[in-house]
């Protein structure tokens, strides 16, 4: 069956659906019923729905998806509709970004009212993204991570997602030059991770991050933030992004730019800089007297 032949099938289910829930709605029908006809256009929704998306009518299956949602709401029917709103959001995503984030937006209603934070969290996350890659909105990308991670924070068994929420936060945060708020974060992350066996490695990462965003603040504040970080983690001591921060604050306190370009050249053949330290380095770079465009 061609595209043409599928939405035609679908649209038959969709009238058919009509059907049913009209005539759900007569007076016999209320007394003799009325909510099977509900759940057989649900049904139908539901088929309309996968017949879109076969056809590649991502607009038209996200529609029926979100009918068959409201039905399934008249019914009380509270984890079904969060169900279908989800399967229109996800529709939707591939045709209209923000009618995905309406219908996902109606899912976390439903998942919060039950008390299912874990996955609503889940979703504020598919929301953020959306805003990050397709409607390019940075804000409220920002508001659904700080959303999912304060829903997953509550429940000890998503550590993994809320540190993934935080440090989306903390990068955008200082991206924006919201730094205090950026080095409060990572350096939260740090000190969760430097206690976990699995997650002491990334320790230093997240602590080399705080030192760059303090650092792009003031001095002095990298410095005492780079001693606290040592005496709380010791191995931090002997890491590159430790030694890395050192250099960089005597190259700063000589104000010798060819000697803090060289020291971030020397980190980057080994461990590639990538677009974020870049930035904040740059950043840095410029507080430097008579610094140049570029770090290499």
């Amino acid at each position: 069956m061609d595209n043409s032949g599928k939405e035609k099938e679908a649209l038959a289910l969709i009238a058919e659906a009509e059907k049913k829930t009209k005539s759900s709605q007569s007076f016999f029908a209320n007394m003799f019923g009325g909510s099977s006809k509900l759940e057989e256009a649900c049904e139908l929704y539901a088929r309309a729905a996968n017949m879109f998306k076969m056809a590649k009518n991502w607009s038209a299956a996200g529609n029926a998806f979100a009918q068959a949602a409201q039905l399934h709401l008249q019914q009380q029917s509270k984890h079904d509709a969060a169900t279908s709103f989800i399967d229109a959001g996800n529709a939707f995503k591939k045709a209209d970004p923000q009618e995905a984030i309406n219908c996902l937006n109606r899912a976390i209603e439903i998942y919060t009212d039950m008390g299912r934070f874990t996955i609503a969290a889940k979703h504020h996350v598919s929301i953020a993204e959306i805003y990050e890659s397709e409607l390019v909105d940075i804000d409220k990308a920002i508001a659904h991570y700080e959303q999912a991670g304060d829903y997953t924070q509550r429940e000890k068994s998503q550590t993994a997602l809320a540190n993934k929420c935080l440090l989306k936060v903390a990068a955008y945060a200082a991206q924006l030059e919201q730094y205090q708020k950026a080095s409060e974060i990572y350096e939260q992350v740090g000190t969760h991770a430097m206690d976990s066996t699995l997650l002491k490695y990334s320790a230093k990462e997240y602590f080399f991050k705080a030192a760059l965003c303090h650092f792009c603040v003031d001095m002095l504040n990298a410095k005492l933030a780079l001693q606290k970080y040592e005496e709380m983690f010791p191995a931090f001591s002997d890491s590159r992004e430790c030694k890395l921060v050192k250099k960089l604050l005597d190259a700063h306190e000589e104000q010798n730019v060819d000697a803090y370009t060289e020291s971030v050249k020397e980190y980057d053949t080994i461990s590639r800089l990538d677009q974020w330290l870049t930035t904040m380095l740059l950043r840095i770079k410029k507080t430097i007297q008579g610094e140049e465009s570029d770090l290499r």
